[in-house]
């Protein structure tokens, strides 16, 4: 382990590089990182005078940063988080005014460029796709990952990051690779701060990447405090590297070299960072650099001080030790630069920040005037005395707010229904079409709608030959597998015993074998890490399919899945895609933690990723086409005991497509409509012959899909028909079945073909026992969809079907 400290001195070649050139690059350092403290203050200040929402800075971690960058290439990547704003600048991922924009929320892509105004500060990104959705070319850029404020989100992508690299450097004849490597000797560089260690997404990650031998550097940030908690209640001896040190590379295996040293440490930085970089380049391993005794000298976030929390002797340990003020005193005492310099830096530094901040905020003015302004216009139009009290609102702000404009132009709409007025009717047409531009503004791009979207694949249907072999349902998914694997060498598939046995329900059986364990290959029992290496890959060219083991495992990797896989395209604005396809199974499933249908969790926090619920593994099958020629993230979840049920093979497997948000009509019916999905629709079908024998005809429409739900609206088509409708699920009470019955009776509208109450039919509100038994008590069974059924025709007919209880 390398501990270095501000005794060694910088090392440059001066052959290469002339003195006076080597002191400008120390001159032009400096004055980045005062122009980014300045800029930390000065966005403080406008958060607590209201011009701002909320502020977290990188003061304080600014010359580690800038040492990061100078070993930064193009086409690496950076997996960091709020603290990077110095590094941001540094590589140009940022800018200061595109800093203040984003810090106000503005709306406009070309002002806040990393995410139109939909994140707080300090969470950067990079564009990877142009307008048409096509992917830029990566080597032409330093790329940043879109941050997340989730602590320690920013670790699980960096696996497929770094794999991706690997991949492309030991196969070089890979034909997809142009846009996305040169050599495969691209870095990852994770920044984390000290505290967020203590997650345990960060040991998931550190362990896996180890074991993988990822080309990252990953940086902690050390300031010896998360928020208000030092670092002797984080972790274990109170310092990160000294726990680390099991993880070192040594005669024992592969592992990590692990750096430590000190955040005022200029010449130390840039020597470990140039090692650290080397190493992982050249070598295609990990690293850890440790970077301790940094500062914070505004306390974590503009919400609160770290006065309260400080000692005396802290607080004047921090003023000694920053960083910024160590390196001035350094390029004094050393005679690189004088005090009447220095000061003119800070001088020209101060008044530029200051300069871009106003910049910044005059282009958010200018965008939320337009607004204003037309809104003004148009009340002043209208001769109503309903209009006086909004105009005078709107006229007398001294703030600017879209929430105001809105508020008051509505107010008035709402005064003015039934009235016939002049200019009411321009002030509609106004308002309808500021509808659509502030859905861009703030709530368009949940998924990338882009050209590739799976939604536009064309239709292709199941092909058989007359004497087509009758064959397990896992066959049907391997055979589709098989074929789609050889089509397109970006495919990879990865989860636990997804390689060697070709997963536990033989899906991937034999493919290990014919396509190698570089594309087809194990994990350990880490989902966290699985989802997050999918992330990496899909977002580096490459079409991974992530294995879940069992859908109740899904929970256990819940935070990647939906703060950073389900809101990527939504918090960019359309400029990143992850096209990762998660697989797993579940339904029907016996005992408590293997329950198998958590959907109303998933239907909540996985919002820009399709699910899919196939009901059998051919329709699986072409779910998986389907979404192997798009360009959006999905869960598909196959039914666990359909594996072994009989189907027949397509002669065109890995061809035809199931559409990803189509409900399908599988029995026609005249009295009431059934809708289910998954293992629960055999339910149905056989419930359906049961409830034949008292003359009740139900109509069978399997949902496929639950996000995008039925965008043909054949259930609300169904219920003019049958005026009934029973919704079936596995779920707990209120979930997906809810979810379901909202879809269609509100959303469709299919309330008003009603001429009963609908019915929902779900789980027990408890986890399922196990066993036989337990599943018959706990999820709908036949006799439950029957009498459910007959429950709705007895309330409507009780004469005719008199009531059974």
């Amino acid at each position: 382990m390398s501990d270095l400290n501000t005794t060694r001195p910088v090392q440059f070649n001066s052959e290469k590089i002339s003195y006076e050139e080597f002191r400008q690059v120390l001159i032009d350092d400096y004055k980045l990182a005062v122009e980014s403290r300045f800029v930390s203050l000065l966005g403080r200040k406008e958060v607590l005078t209201g011009k701002a929402k909320f502020g977290i800075f990188g003061d304080g971690k600014e010359l580690a940063q800038i040492a990061l960058a100078k070993v930064f290439k193009p086409g690496d990547w950076r997996s960091g988080y709020y603290r990077d704003q110095t590094l941001a600048f540094s590589l140009g991922i940022s800018s200061i005014y595109h800093f203040f924009s984003q810090l106000y929320s503005n709306p406009d892509l070309e002002a806040d460029t990393s995410s139109g105004g939909r994140q707080m500060v300090a969470h950067f990104s990079t564009r990877l796709l142009d307008e048409d959705g096509e992917w830029l070319d990566q080597n032409a850029q330093v790329n940043s990952f879109s941050d997340v404020s989730t602590t320690g989100g920013q670790m699980a992508r960096i696996l497929g990051l770094g794999l991706a690299s690997k991949l492309y450097k030991e196969h070089p004849g890979l034909s997809h690779r142009e846009k996305f490597t040169k050599e495969g000797k691209e870095v990852v560089f994770c920044t984390i701060g000290n505290a967020s260690t203590s997650e345990g997404v960060f040991w998931e990650v550190v362990n896996a990447a180890g074991v993988k031998q990822i080309p990252v550097v990953i940086s902690i940030w050390d300031d010896g405090y998360g928020i208000s908690v030092p670092n002797e209640v984080q972790t274990t001896k109170g310092d990160i590297s000294s726990v680390l040190r099991g993880f070192q590379e040594d005669e024992r295996g592969n592992g990590y070299q692990i750096f430590k040293v000190k955040g005022w440490d200029y010449a130390g930085l840039c020597e470990v960072y140039e090692k650290a970089a080397d190493y992982a380049r050249n070598e295609g391993k990990p690293c850890i650099v440790h970077v301790y005794e940094m500062t914070q000298p505004q306390g974590h976030s503009s919400s609160g001080s770290h006065e309260r929390y400080k000692t005396a002797e802290r607080l004047t340990w921090e003023n000694d030790f920053d960083c910024n003020a160590r390196m001035r005193t350094w390029l004094l005492e050393s005679g690189i630069a004088e005090e009447e310099e220095l000061n003119k830096i800070e001088s020209d530094a101060k008044d530029f920040v200051r300069q871009e901040q106003k910049r910044a905020w005059v282009d958010y003015k200018k965008t939320l005037q337009v607004d204003l302004s037309e809104a003004i216009e148009l009340l002043k139009g209208i001769n109503h005395h309903a209009v006086e009290i909004p105009l005078k609102t709107l006229l007398s702000m001294t703030e600017l707010s879209l929430k105001e404009v809105y508020v008051n132009v509505r107010r008035v709409i709402r005064e003015l229904r039934g009235i016939e007025v002049e200019g009411k009717q321009a002030l509609l047409e106004w308002y309808k079409g500021r509808k659509e531009i502030n859905h861009s503004r703030f709530n368009d791009k949940l998924f990338t709608d882009s050209k590739y979207s799976p939604l536009r694949v064309q239709e292709v249907s199941a092909e058989y030959d007359h004497d087509a072999a009758i064959v397990d349902g896992r066959e049907v998914l391997n055979a589709c597998f098989r074929e789609n694997f050889h089509k397109d060498a970006r495919l990879i598939a990865f989860g636990e015993d997804v390689g060697k046995i070709g997963d536990v329900n033989q899906g991937f059986a034999g493919l290990q074998e014919e396509f190698g364990v570089e594309r087809i290959f194990d994990t350990g029992i880490r989902e966290t890490a699985i989802i997050g290496k999918g992330i990496g890959l899909a977002v580096r060219g490459f079409r991974p399919i992530a294995e879940i083991q069992y859908l109740d495992y899904l929970i256990y990797a819940f935070p990647v899945l939906s703060d950073d896989l389900a809101s990527l395209s939504y918090r960019t604005k359309g400029q990143q895609k992850a096209p990762l396809i998660v697989r797993t199974r579940g339904h029907r499933l016996e005992g408590i933690w293997h329950s198998g249908s958590p959907m109303s969790v998933l239907l909540g926090g996985l919002r820009g990723v399709h699910i899919c619920v196939p009901r059998n593994m051919t329709q699986a099958a072409g779910m998986y086409n389907t979404l192997l020629q798009g360009d959006e993230p999905a869960l598909v979840i196959e039914c666990l005991n359909g594996y072994r049920l009989k189907e027949k093979m397509p002669n065109n497997v890995a061809e035809f497509t199931v559409p990803i948000g189509k409900a399908e009509l599988l029995r026609e019916g005249s009295d009431v409509t059934v809708v289910s999905y998954g293992s629960t629709l055999r339910i149905v079908q056989e419930a359906a012959l049961e409830l034949e024998k008292v003359g009740i005809s139900i109509e069978i429409i399997d949902a496929q899909c639950l996000q995008p739900f039925d965008r043909d609206q054949i259930s609300a088509l169904s219920l003019q028909k049958t005026n009934r409708l029973l919704v079936v699920d596995e779920d707990f009470p209120g979930g997906a079945s809810s979810y379901l019955t909202h879809e269609i009776l509100e959303k469709q509208g299919g309330y008003y073909f009603l001429d009963s109450k609908p019915k929902t039919l779900s789980a027990k509100a408890h986890r399922p026992p196990y066993g036989s038994d337990g599943d018959y008590f706990t999820k709908p069974a036949v006799d439950d969809v029957v009498e459910a059924a007959y429950q709705i025709m007895s309330d409507s007919n009780p004469k005719k079907y008199p009531p059974l209880y």
